[in-house]
């Protein structure tokens, strides 16, 4: 399960060792039992009821988590497949990622209510504190037997926190303060709580935790040098995968730089 590091960040930097050859980026990151993202915002939700219908029907102990934010759950399509999913009855866990603010819009600004595991009609819902690693790890662990016992999808909302802005172009600071931002930083950090967690339960030393961070940091600094070193993919690359399987030496509209045929089989008449 997951993308290596590597392939995580090539495909950030569009290199060819990308986990989608560089052409997915940020939003479109694909990888082995991980579907992406999509263009329209919230439409992954239907395509991921589809695949936990494809894994029931063919017969698999498959389950498909979808996951989406607070904004987007008030599109309709949303709504939609809640209903599909507990009439067919499968094996998909909707999460809902609620950070409490959807691009610069609050959450209370933009849903009537806004405790998004109750939408789900017949769909159960849990509320979960998305800045506790333990709390995730086993609602997780429960909407899984939950869904591979039969029983249908579940939904999950993941209370969480969204530090930096919705996008490159966002600071992220004119919708709220910097003392907010600040204060879930010192108190509600997920990796921090874990942390001294792990301390408190004498798992580890504060010492051990510290050399574990500076190898992970060395890792991933190591692989930052990797992607940026990488070859980007060429402009002959933008027809490419375009078609799945494809055996065809040319295709119309595709191939690069070769004129095919048109041919006028005539005018078209109503009868």
């Amino acid at each position: 399960m997951g993308v290596p590091q590597l392939g995580v960040l090539s495909e950030l930097t569009g290199r060819q060792s990308g986990c989608a050859r560089g052409k997915g980026g940020s939003m479109h990151m694909y990888g082995k039992n991980f579907y992406g993202g999509n263009g329209i915002v919230g439409a992954q939700v239907p395509l991921g009821v589809g695949i936990a219908l494809a894994s029931k029907y063919s017969g698999s102990d498959g389950v498909c988590i979808a996951l989406y934010g607070d904004g987007a759950a008030n599109q309709g399509q949303v709504y939609e497949v809640y209903n599909m999913a507990k009439l067919w009855d499968v094996p998909c866990i909707f999460v809902c990622e609620n950070n409490g603010y959807g691009m610069g819009t609050s959450v209370e600004r933009a849903s009537a209510s806004t405790a998004y595991y109750t939408r789900g009609d017949y769909v159960p819902g849990i509320w979960v504190d998305g800045m506790d690693v333990l709390a995730v790890r086993e609602a997780a662990r429960y909407s899984v037997d939950y869904c591979t016992s039969g029983k249908g999808p579940i939904l999950l909302e993941m209370a969480t926190y969204r530090y930096s802005g919705h996008s490159m172009s966002d600071p992220g600071t004119s919708y709220r303060t910097r003392e907010e931002i600040q204060e879930v930083r010192q108190t509600r950090d997920p990796v921090t709580s874990f942390k001294e967690k792990i301390i408190a339960a004498e798992l580890a030393t504060a010492e051990e935790m510290k050399n574990l961070e500076n190898k992970i940091r060395a890792a991933v600094d190591e692989n930052v040098k990797k992607a940026k070193s990488d070859k980007e993919i060429g402009l002959e690359e933008l027809v490419t995968d375009i078609y799945a399987d494809s055996k065809e030496e040319y295709i119309r509209g595709i191939t690069p730089w070769d004129r095919l045929e048109h041919k006028t089989l005539g005018m078209a008449v109503n009868v």
